[in-house]
């Protein structure tokens, strides 16, 4: 029997030919989908999400062309939303969406591009890692079994901060695929990244709380990728301590508070109340957004997911 290590595997399940999302089989929504994210509760996430691209816009300078990119855009709906916002710089952007699952790749130029990678990098592959007394160990594949085999030297040496300095005893996820495709998107000239995701600021705090590994099939969690192969979302809490140069963090609540969630619930709450009487398509999905401000920023759900920030002046501000 031949022994596959754990990100190949994981590669194989997700994007093979006959892989989760490559075969159709894995797609979010609400009602039909296998997982729900933050553009799926509604329009407004991406309405909130076009006043921060307005921003970056203004701080390049307003230029004429403007290249915006949603990786990992999945069935389209964080597109569809931004471009039903309209924000001021949609007359000079390119709204363009790529997605490892149907094999559309970013530009090879990205000079002063924003770029968008909302649960992205959750579904990147993971290597798994587990320190004992004589070294690390990585997870491998063995039929529908997991076997632990040693880590090589070279791959031990270059292990980020954060997991080398683990104990012994402690089991990891290794974002290797995320933290090189942070690094690929920053080389390549892009102004502005933003990646939105559920896990931990640090590895540490991962490592600690434990139930990093997740599955999902039709709104179901699992936690054991090796049940029916394919046909089931294999994904990671992220620990953005992995994550080069030092993106700045904050909550996804208190993201969208900076960035005029409130102000837009707000607008919705009078629209309606101006056409309650008389409602039509408009109406209705302005008196959505309160439903969907509160699932956004809920604390213990979407609200609690993180942002990291590249090239920005989140921190600054």
């Amino acid at each position: 029997m031949t022994v596959e290590r754990f990100d190949h595997y994981m590669n194989r399940c997700l994007y093979g030919g006959s892989g989760f999302y490559v075969s159709g089989a894995g797609v979010a929504g609400r009602r039909t989908g296998d997982f729900i994210t933050s553009p799926e509760v509604g329009p407004l996430f991406g309405a909130v999400l076009a006043r921060w691209i307005d921003d970056q816009w203004r701080s390049l300078g307003s230029p004429g062309s403007f290249v915006v990119i949603d990786a990992g855009t999945g069935p389209g709906t964080l597109l569809r939303s931004l471009e039903r916002a309209g924000p001021a710089c949609s007359a000079a952007w390119d709204l363009i969406g790529v997605d490892p699952a149907n094999g559309t790749e970013l530009p090879e130029c990205l000079d002063g591009a924003v770029v968008i990678a909302n649960e992205l990098l959750d579904n990147l592959v993971v290597r798994i890692l587990e320190r004992k007394p004589s070294g690390w160990y990585e997870a491998w594949v063995e039929g529908a079994s997991e076997v632990l085999l040693p880590l090589g030297s070279t791959d031990a040496a270059r292990l980020p901060d954060a997991v080398a300095a683990l104990a012994v005893g402690a089991r990891v996820p290794w974002f290797d695929a995320a933290a090189r495709w942070v690094d690929d998107v920053l080389q390549r000239g892009a102004a502005a990244v933003l990646a939105i995701d559920y896990g931990a600021a640090t590895t540490a705090e991962l490592v600690e709380r434990g139930g990093w590994l997740r599955t999902y099939r039709q709104h179901q969690r699992g936690s054991d990728p090796y049940v029916a192969p394919g046909s089931v979302d294999i994904t990671f809490d992220v620990a953005f301590d992995q994550l080069p140069h030092r993106p700045f963090l904050m909550r996804q609540a208190d993201f969208l508070a900076k960035h005029g969630i409130g102000e837009l619930v707000d607008d919705g709450r009078r629209h309606w109340s101006a056409n309650a009487a008389r409602p039509d398509l408009e109406a209705m999905l302005m008196r959505s957004r309160v439903a969907e401000g509160q699932a956004l920023t809920d604390p213990s759900g979407l609200g609690s997911w993180i942002v990291a920030a590249w090239g920005t002046h989140e921190s600054e501000e």
